[in-house]
């Protein structure tokens, strides 16, 4: 394990510690159903030695039961802190604690059934009756079982950490080869005003400056989609500028929640498409349609736009755009996610993404 501590945010909470919550409900039910299951396998093991299966389950499932959520509770407690420390360390420390809370269970268990038996004035078969002889052996279990439990919750979070830095750098990689395509179309669209209409191509020059400082830092492979949205709208007049009258874009994005996370370069590849292979071949040009809505816990956009018949055939061949943004949402959303084309109109092509709905801590609500 490395030596170097786990980095924090900016509200100070660890980020990639290793440990999982155990302070979550659906931790504490893992630890209540493994305690169960191991009492059940013990009394059944101790079944060849007497016959109290029932009385030996209950007495071993109780004891599994307090020891198993006591250092649930400290783990939950101490978790802050231990974050703060080298992996090492923090395992020393979490096998530490759950060592000395199994052995705090262990006597006090002892020394109730002690008082219970001076009580009484007979001892018990509920309680165990030899102190080291109960103590050290569960001492030695709760060693063994604590230090194999942090060892796979650590190489189980290292694994998750490199799917996790695998599926960025792929996502990036994918970014990368739509932004030269972009950068290349927006330069051409200004090139052709430079001489025309020197104002609007330093417009255009602006709006490009602007597009690139909102999203396309190689540091940010996931924006908000209120980022995302500003993105498209600036390349659409950046369009605008080259195809004028002939290009209209309506968009119905009221109903999207601004703070959702997407890939960066979402929804401008597909605003190209439209663009480039459905409005500019057409003389009288046309109207791009961008809607979008929530439907439940699942986010739902979609791009529409007029295509000729010279246009379709073209656009049969060129599923760049469509596989990338395909790929990207497949990597973000694993499973969860679908671009799906419909272009059984056949004046109109539509593009349709799924996926679900996961917010962000940047980006205000509001729609365009």
């Amino acid at each position: 394990m490395s030596e170097r501590p786990p980095a924090s945010d900016a509200a100070g909470e660890p980020r990639n510690f290793y440990l999982p919550d155990f302070c979550e409900a659906r931790a504490v039910l893992a630890i209540v159903l493994i305690a169960a299951l191991l009492a059940f396998v013990l009394a059944l093991a101790r079944q060849s030695m007497h016959g109290a299966f029932w009385t030996d389950l209950a007495c071993i499932s109780a004891y599994l039961l307090w020891a198993g959520l006591l250092c649930a509770a400290v783990l939950c407690k101490a978790r802050p802190w231990l974050a703060q420390r080298s992996p090492r360390a923090a395992s020393a420390a979490a096998l530490g604690l759950m060592v000395g809370t199994v052995a705090l269970v262990s006597e006090a268990v002892y020394w109730f059934g002690r008082y219970w038996a001076t009580s009484l004035g007979a001892s018990s078969s509920l309680f165990p009756e030899h102190h080291w002889s109960f103590l050290l052996p569960n001492l030695l279990i709760a060693t063994i079982v604590g230090a194999l439990a942090l060892r796979y919750f650590y190489v189980t979070n290292e694994w998750r950490r490199s799917v996790e830095l695998e599926s960025q750098a792929r996502i990036r990689a994918l970014q990368a080869r739509i932004r030269p395509h972009f950068l290349f179309n927006s330069m051409n669209t200004i090139a052709a005003l430079t001489r025309s209409d020197p104002a609007r191509a330093e417009e255009a020059i602006e709006d490009l400056a602007d597009l690139f400082r909102a999203s396309l830092s190689e540091a940010r492979a996931q924006i908000s989609l209120r980022e995302e949205l500003e993105v498209a709208r600036i390349y659409q007049r950046i369009e605008q500028l080259r195809l004028g009258d002939r290009l209209k874009v309506r968009w119905q994005v009221a109903e999207l929640p601004a703070r959702a996370v997407v890939p960066g370069l979402l929804l401008q590849p597909l605003l190209e498409n439209a663009i480039g292979h459905g409005i500019e071949p057409l003389p009288e040009g046309g109207t791009v349609l961008v809607e979008g809505h929530l439907d439940g816990e699942e986010v739902t956009i979609e791009v529409s736009n007029p295509v000729s018949q010279t246009a379709r055939a073209v656009r049969s061949g060129n599923r760049m755009a469509l596989d990338n943004v395909r790929q990207r949402l497949e990597l973000v959303f694993p499973g969860r996610s679908s671009v799906v084309v419909d272009d059984a109109d056949g004046d109109v092509y539509r593009v349709r993404l799924r996926f679900p709905l996961v917010v962000g801590t940047t980006g205000a609500a509001g729609g365009p």
